[in-house]
């Protein structure tokens, strides 16, 4: 939120436009114990209901959660991950050093123990960091869990990019000698990285090679999920995950689908987090995406996995009276925008990216994906929703519909006075996505440039095409289409993945404009260093200009994804740690 006098105001703003995942865990479950989603007895119920409570709550056990998606995730395995889907997904089935609260509302953000016994203890430089997991843990097998298992899950996701590539840096950045550290395929000394210390079966030791004032947040990935040396076989590893949560999978079918089971090894007695309630989870890949939608209505379908919301083609249909009742319009806090990537010519010339900056009818953008229902019109890349966002808009236009002499004017000054031609990517099995190309297209086709769109499945978008820059490079890929959520709600844990140099991959990448501008790569180190909570929120308002300023993103939308929960569907709530959509932690299904 808007710099110090949103600070108070920044957590009722979230609840309000975001939503959570469960209840207080004062409530029992039916064994006497603790109920992590359990709270007050009366579930509530109508339209946006789930954003801040519980819908259709229930303490029944049994039933099957049915889970379908658009395309295939980039991987399950949970070192190879970016999607915020699969995050909250694979909570089911592995357990991190923290996690956030499941709990309604604002809660939801709190991070909480899940197998570590508290938050991390820091030195008071930032630079060290530790923690001390539960006792009793154990795998799907039954082998213990110890804290070499976490140590080796962070070396294999962070330092072999050669067979996983999908999941962020930031352990890579920040741990000390992890420039130079191979990773567990290539380097075969048995310690491997020396700043992370497993002193003994329990205790974790992270050695950093300068501060990060949020290094709590990083122990809630999915990467710091155990991973056991002996069954891991990189790539493959995701043919056979070994669960440290309450499901495991009884089957995976790599482009299909999967199925999740309960895992007999699990204890609710080590884990305060969790109270599985369903048998069964199954998820589809690759539905079309107007088929998940009707499979919904139906009652088919418990939810659809993607959790960007229904497409504009059943938007209409579920705003009726008939629906609407049944639909929650959460802003996911993420923002879509257009990446200018400034490797690819003529975007090497900072004048032709400002002729797309003005050119764009930012409404035109919006009524194509279904109007405000869908989303506000963006002008900066960090979202109202995020701690540290400044309200400002580098290249205004009329009512933001687009400048048009504005953009000529920048044509010009880059030596391209009659326009260009270029290629736009976007994600083919996203309708949402697709339409919001095709409203660029037309805009940028008034000043005279042509954007040839190029789609791709959302499965590999990263990994095979938008995110690998000899590929870009080779398709001439100047435009691509682009959504981005927080990794955490606070500035660095939305700008640093998508605009520090650090984060250009070879594959896998988020840094689709292949921007590594030293001042804002400094700026982010410097401010992310700082033990002044109030100077660190202002600092991420100050890099989203400076960001701006470089012409290499256009702000569209600040997303909202308007989603639809059947009544088979128990215990609903947003959850606003993973983007605005269902919590899979809480969902049940009465079926």
């Amino acid at each position: 939120m808007n710099s110090r006098k949103a600070t108070a105001a920044l957590a009722l703003a979230m609840a309000l436009a975001l939503g959570a995942s469960a209840c207080s865990s004062d409530s029992k479950d039916d064994k006497g114990g603790k109920n992590p989603s359990g709270g007050s007895s009366k579930s509530a119920s109508g339209s946006d209901a789930a954003l801040t409570s519980v819908v259709n709550k229930s303490d029944k056990k049994g039933g099957t959660v049915v889970m379908e998606n658009s395309d295939v995730p980039d991987s399950l395995d949970m070192g190879n991950t970016y999607y915020g889907w699969v995050q909250n997904f694979s909570r089911l089935y592995a357990r991190t050093l923290l996690t956030f609260k499941p709990a309604a509302g604002k809660d939801g953000l709190t991070v909480v123990p899940d197998l570590a016994t508290g938050l991390g203890k820091a030195s008071p430089d930032a630079k060290t960091w530790t923690y001390t997991i539960r006792s009793g843990l154990k795998y799907e097998d039954g082998t213990p869990i110890t804290t070499k298992d976490i140590k080796y899950a962070i070396e294999r996701s962070n330092f072999a990019p050669e067979a996983l590539s999908n999941g962020p840096t930031y352990f890579k950045a920040y741990l000390a000698g992890g420039d130079k550290y191979q990773g567990p395929y290539k380097d075969k000394n048995p310690n491997g990285l020396a700043s992370i210390e497993t002193p003994n079966d329990t205790t974790i030791v992270f050695h950093l090679a300068k501060p990060f004032a949020d290094f709590d947040y990083l122990a809630t990935f999915s990467q710091t999920a155990p991973v056991p040396q002996a069954k891991d076989d990189g790539a493959g590893y995701v043919k056979h995950i070994v669960s440290s949560g309450p499901y495991k999978f009884s089957s995976y079918t790599e482009g299909a689908g999967a199925t999740l089971v309960r895992n007999p090894q699990w204890s609710q007695a080590t884990d305060p987090v969790r109270n599985p309630l369903p048998d069964k989870y199954t998820i589809k890949f690759k539905v079309d995406a107007v088929t998940i939608d009707n499979n919904l209505l139906a009652g088919n379908t418990t939810v659809d996995s993607g959790g960007t919301g229904v497409t504009p083609q059943t938007q209409g249909k579920v705003l009726g009276p008939k629906y609407k009742g049944s639909t929650d319009d959460s802003y996911a806090g993420a923002t879509a925008y257009m990446a200018i990537n400034s490797k690819v010519a003529p975007f090497d010339n900072i004048e032709c990216r400002k002729a797309v900056e003005y050119a764009i009818d930012k409404v035109s953008v919006q009524t194509a994906i279904g109007g405000s229902v869908k989303g506000d019109i963006a002008t900066t890349l960090l979202p109202p929703t995020v701690n540290g966002y400044a309200k400002f808009d580098q290249y205004p236009t009329e009512g933001n519909k687009g400048d048009v002499a504005k953009a000529k004017q920048a044509l010009s000054a880059c030596g391209k006075p009659g326009g260009f031609t270029t290629n736009l990517t976007a994600r083919s099995d996203r309708p949402a996505e697709m339409a919001q190309a095709t409203a660029v297209q037309n805009s940028l086709k008034q000043v005279g440039i042509t954007a040839n769109i190029k789609s791709y499945p959302a499965g590999k978008y990263f990994a095979n095409f938008a995110g690998v820059p000899s590929y870009v490079h080779e398709h001439q890929l100047g435009l691509m289409m682009m959504a981005w959520g927080a990794d955490w709600p606070t500035g660095y844990g939305f700008l640093d993945q998508i605009v520090d140099g650090s984060a250009i991959k070879p594959s896998g990448g988020n840094n689709l404009m292949e921007l590594n501008d030293p001042a804002i790569n400094k700026a982010l180190s410097d401010a992310i260093a700082n033990t002044d909570a109030a100077a660190r929120e202002k600092a991420w308002g100050d890099i989203d200009k400076m960001v701006l300023d470089t012409a290499t993103v256009v702000p569209l939308i600040y997303r909202k994804n308007l989603l639809y929960r059947p009544e088979s569907a128990t215990n609903v709530t947003i959850t606003q740690a993973y983007l605005g959509m269902y919590d899979y932690l809480l969902l049940s299904s009465s079926k």
